[in-house]
């Protein structure tokens, strides 16, 4: 394999930890900037207006006059927009000039001061420099706590850096995948459990694989689930690998500054087919997943996936969603006295995975220890497509208080589905007389929107696979520095770790299309000197104590 992403950037900007609400910001000129500014100026200065703080004098004028044309070069003021683009939000550092505490916009000018001009300029030029911030300095910023706010624009070198960590870890689930239907382990993992993070030259992350996730073959996702034409060899006839759970050993939780338990789920690699195979219909969430509010659904397909088993087969009889709970469940109480965070990601179908177990976590309740302490949920999601209602999207958000940050290609056509024309982009009004029917859905969370056309390095009229690809995704995140910004690689990402699975770089890269593919597909030849499908060790189903978790979370199983 490629090397992966460079070493971790280092730097976080300061946050404040005085909450706003997330505003959407624009950069305007500096020239433009310096007229509205000294236009306020003169405004205060011929009529003041009465009860402010402090007037503006000519003294201060003149000096306002004076500094700007000195640092002109160095002085931008992010405004409000007025127009309703809601792309990011963020509660990114404004400058707070002596004319302008709150906001300043072309409605109404609202002007008291509080610092002079010069005082707001030494704080400018020590926001150029921020101090360098460790991760268990920072980590619940990162993890989401604040909305990502002053973390997305401009990109924060370690926000960036935390975010490539988790899509590589999603990105392993396609890389250990067994996509060859000439295979008889298709649709398995490739490795075991103990050897997985060094196989795939991972072990510098610092976790630990704990358990593989399974998923019933029976749905139908034909484009999701892969099976074997050689039936009478297939290692099950019911089971896919779904995806894994890990946690992180001491080095690195002393590194991240808490106890990492990250989620990773499979998604589709390079089919995006898959979504027209969807149900596209929504379904209450609850029996299937315990919850109160009956209004609450979700895409029917994505629950019977998380939810659906096969008693017969060794590797399903426990649902995705029984295996995943339990395993939490186990690792949370390994570690009762460390703060803990639970990390799920996913990509594509993954992605929904991913949303729908962060959801069942909390809603359960599986997330609070036996102290009482929380652990901290989010979810890194890559181009996951829309999964739940207005309720959904409510409860999720603002009852269970998850953090889902939705990084996607605007020219991705799965983030994009399903709901296509009832969703999240309609007017409130509208919105609110169409949030009853089957196919109203609604993205949750954050987003984060990349543009494939911005990279110099890839074919611009590349396919919908190329647009979807996770590898391209996490090319595109390594040259972003913000919707205003052009492209420009940060940390020395492999270029060539786009093409494993696509065609996406542009031919003067010399990069072969999906070049990663197994050795004589797998063939080895034998001691009497014939060529035979190599043996792999044979997986590990769900652990004995399985039960016993069930039975201390309350989820009754037909299979107990």
């Amino acid at each position: 394999m490629g090397t992966r992403g460079g070493n971790h950037a280092r730097g976080l900007q300061q946050v404040s930890g005085r909450k706003k609400k997330p505003e959407v910001y624009n950069s305007l000129t500096v020239g433009s900037t310096t007229t509205v500014v000294r236009e306020v100026m003169l405004r205060m200065l011929a009529d003041p207006i009465p009860g402010t703080p402090c007037e503006v004098t000519e003294a201060q004028l003149q000096h306002f006059n004076s500094t700007m044309a000195k640092s002109i070069s160095n002085i931008l003021v992010s405004l409000p927009k007025t127009q309703q683009e809601h792309t990011f939000r963020s509660n990114h550092p404004k400058p707070s000039l002596s004319l302008m505490q709150n906001t300043l916009t072309t409605k109404k000018l609202s002007v008291p001061c509080k610092a002079s001009v010069s005082s707001t300029i030494e704080t400018q030029q020590q926001q150029k420099n921020p101090k360098h911030a460790a991760i268990p300095d920072v980590w619940c910023k990162i993890q989401g706590e604040d909305d990502w706010a002053g973390l997305l624009e401009p990109m924060d070198p370690l926000m960036r850096s935390e975010l490539t960590r988790y899509g590589e870890m999603a990105q392993a689930c396609y890389d250990a995948f067994d996509f060859d239907p000439y295979s008889k382990y298709c649709g398995s993992c490739r490795y075991t459990v103990s050897e997985f993070f060094e196989a795939l030259d991972m072990a510098h992350l610092g976790y630990t694989v704990t358990r593989y996730l399974y998923a019933t073959a029976n749905i139908n996702l034909p484009n999701f689930f892969r099976k074997s034409r050689w039936p009478h060899k297939m290692w099950s006839k019911h089971a896919n690998w779904a995806g894994y759970v890990a946690v992180s050993d001491d080095a690195t939780s002393k590194r991240l500054g808490r106890r990492d338990i990250t989620i990773a789920w499979r998604g589709t690699v390079t089919h995006v087919e898959w979504v027209a195979d969807l149900m596209n219909f929504l379904k209450p969430i609850s029996p299937d997943i315990p919850c109160d509010d009956k209004d609450v659904k979700v895409e029917a397909g994505f629950l019977d996936m998380y939810t659906d088993k096969e008693s017969g087969c060794g590797y399903c009889k426990y649902s995705a969603r029984e295996q995943v709970l339990v395993e939490v469940k186990r690792l949370i109480d390994m570690y009762p006295n460390e703060e803990l965070s639970v990390t799920i990601t996913g990509h594509s179908l993954g992605s929904a995975m991913a949303i729908l177990s962060a959801f069942d976590i909390v809603e359960t309740g599986l997330n609070t220890g036996r102290d009482g302490r929380r652990a901290h949920v989010s979810v890194f999601s890559f181009s996951g497509p829309r999964v739940g209602n207005v309720r959904f999207k409510e409860r999720l958000e603002k009852k269970l208080g998850i953090k889902v940050l939705r990084v996607h290609n605007k020219h991705d056509m799965v983030p994009q589905s399903p709901g296509l024309f009832f969703n999240e982009t309609l007017p409130p009004w509208l919105l609110k007389l169409a949030e009853g029917l089957p196919w109203c859905y609604l993205h949750v969370g954050v987003e984060l929107e990349l543009d494939h056309k911005k990279s110099p390095y890839l074919n611009p009229n590349g396919d919908g696979a190329c647009a979807h690809n996770l590898e391209a995704h996490l090319h595109l995140l390594d040259g972003y520095h913000g919707r205003n910004h052009g492209f420009e690689p940060a940390t020395g990402r492999d270029l060539a770790l786009v093409n494993k699975d696509c065609d996406f770089l542009k031919d003067e890269h010399s990069v072969p299309p999906r070049w990663r593919q197994d050795m004589n597909k797998g063939m080895i030849k034998s001691e009497n000197g014939q060529w035979v499908q190599a043996e792999r060790p044979k997986l590990h189903d769900d652990p004995q104590d399985i039960d016993h978790y069930l039975v201390k979370l309350g989820i009754a199983s037909s299979n107990t």
